[in-house]
């Protein structure tokens, strides 16, 4: 087993979801989801891509990620809106509340560590 792997989505089957009903707010955003690296200790990386809509995000997790394409919003309850485009990066901490709005279908890839 090598010890390096390649962050290709083309050797990963990709995951469909959406958000919860209860947590969307705006649109029919649609998700698809590459999980290239599953490690022990609740680490994730992937890519992550979702079409227009608006929702309510509240993380447990520690994430990190890196817009790779489109136009996002996320906003922090009783916070300021922070604007991401391609190259943008941000990393949300456990215990962060507020909304996810996607105005141009965007792509991520990520770090996530429960």
């Amino acid at each position: 087993m090598s010890l390096f792997l390649p962050f290709d989505p083309s050797t990963v089957t990709p995951e469909e979801g959406a958000p919860a009903a209860d947590r969307l707010i705006s649109g029919d955003p649609h998700f698809t989801t590459w999980n290239i690296e599953e490690a022990e200790g609740g680490i994730y990386a992937g890519i992550w891509q979702s079409t227009p809509g608006k929702w309510r995000i509240s993380y447990d997790e520690w994430e990190y990620f890196h817009i790779l394409e489109g136009h996002s919003v996320v906003t922090e309850d009783g916070g300021a809106a922070v604007d991401l485009r391609a190259g943008d990066r941000l990393v949300l901490r456990p215990g962060f509340k507020g909304t996810w709005e996607v105005l141009e279908t965007t792509r991520k890839d990520y770090v996530i560590r429960l």
